[in-house]
């Protein structure tokens, strides 16, 4: 190859190693096939371009040495000064302090009768035991009106079929 396509070269490879890492990083996420080639690429153009290929190396396994342990030392600099707790819930949801679980509450109408207030599609409203309360049915389309029983309680969802 001539002396004066190597900069075009460098250039090129430099280029699609980028695009390639674009892709890995917005269209297809993780690190596999395009973050791969994007950075053997990337890398090559770097080489590509240099005049002394041994500088060149050692300054990038310098400069990733570096990158490593400021990571390292920064990661714990910051547990020690407790950063990460801006960020995450730091108090428990007890049922002593207040909070009790939907689930909970929704078991005791397992097993009870009652009549839907709107058409289930299959979502809709129902009247147990008094209380309005948001059902799904197991499938299917019921009427306003109809009897309906409470076949279980998955979380926070009420599932119920007509009788």
């Amino acid at each position: 190859m001539a002396p004066e396509m190597v900069p075009w070269l460098a250039a090129l490879v430099f280029l699609v190693g980028l695009l390639a890492l674009v892709l890995e990083v917005f269209i297809a996420p993780g690190f596999g096939v395009f973050g791969m080639i994007g950075i053997i690429l990337f890398g090559w153009g770097i080489l590509l371009l240099s005049v002394d290929v041994a500088v060149t190396l050692k300054s990038i396994v310098i400069a990733v040495a570096i990158s490593v342990v400021v990571f390292i030392v920064g990661i714990k600099i910051l547990t020690r000064l407790n950063f990460w707790q801006r960020f995450t819930l730091g108090t428990r949801q007890e049922k002593n302090t207040g909070y009790t679980a939907p689930r909970d509450e929704l078991r005791q109408y397992t097993g009870r009768e009652g009549v839907t207030i709107t058409p289930l599609r299959p979502a809709g409203s129902a009247d147990v035991n008094g209380e309005r309360l948001d059902v799904v049915t197991e499938g299917g389309y019921v009427p306003s009106g109809a009897k309906i029983i409470v076949v279980k309680v998955e979380g926070g969802r009420i599932i119920v079929r007509p009788l």
